[in-house]
């Protein structure tokens, strides 16, 4: 009987440790992306949505704190999941106020990492959960799962290089349904010629991603507000 109550005291604690621990290390995360305080950064953009037809696009990336995003692509408007790309690991940890729970390990593009579930206290926030996969070691999210509560849920891939230190990557990759994919004003559906229109609703269904590649970033450098009108 001893031991049956020594052991339920003791199992509540390793959880309330393990989420501690989470805890620190997403704001780890944050410190190291707090370095950052406004970037411009240029890119390739490459849409591969079935039932979208985009051409690959040079675009110019604006970021602000704490929350000022805007994405410029040549040629107009962007054919992005609306929400997806705003919604950045930045914006996860820079929630005033979460639960983050250890979910376990696994290794993402080789490199080790710890599986934490990151729960906003406040029920209004846009992010429901969002499942982090971070590399203890180097302090970077390579790997998220975001649930929002407008937009789906995004799987979203990230590879560092140069700006590694500042917590920006080199190459993002967004991964979505495309069923929950909302069209931006002035943008139509454009199938190929041989798609049977009774095959449209099954092409919906389809994965879509949206890979961005990053060829340099201009950081801290001021970017006036204006920019993001």
């Amino acid at each position: 009987m001893k031991k049956m109550l020594i052991l339920l005291f003791t199992v509540p604690f390793c959880f309330l440790a393990a989420a501690q621990d989470m805890t620190d290390l997403v704001k780890k995360v944050k410190t190291k992306l707090d370095q950052v305080n406004d970037y411009e950064a240029t890119g390739v953009l490459k849409t591969d949505i079935v039932f979208i037809k985009a051409p690959v696009s040079k675009i110019k990336v604006y970021f602000k704190k704490p929350d000022k995003f805007r994405l410029k692509k040549d040629g107009g408007i962007s054919i992005l999941p609306r929400g997806g790309v705003s919604v950045t690991v930045t914006n996860i940890v820079d929630i005033a106020s979460f639960v983050a729970l250890a979910a376990g390990e696994s290794t993402v593009d080789g490199y080790p990492v710890k599986i934490v579930k990151v729960l906003p206290s406040d029920e209004n926030n846009e992010i429901v959960l969002a499942t982090l996969y971070i590399d203890e070691k180097n302090v970077l999210v390579r790997r998220a799962t975001i649930t929002t509560r407008e937009n789906g849920t995004y799987d979203v891939s990230l590879s560092y290089g140069s700006y590694s230190n500042y917590g920006l990557p080199d190459k993002v990759v967004f991964s979505f349904n495309t069923k929950d994919y909302k069209l931006p004003k002035g943008i139509t559906l454009e199938f190929d010629d041989d798609v049977k229109s009774s095959d449209m609703d099954k092409l919906k269904n389809k994965k879509g991603k949206v890979e961005i590649t990053y060829s340099s970033y201009i950081i801290n450098k001021g970017i006036d507000d204006s920019v993001f009108k």
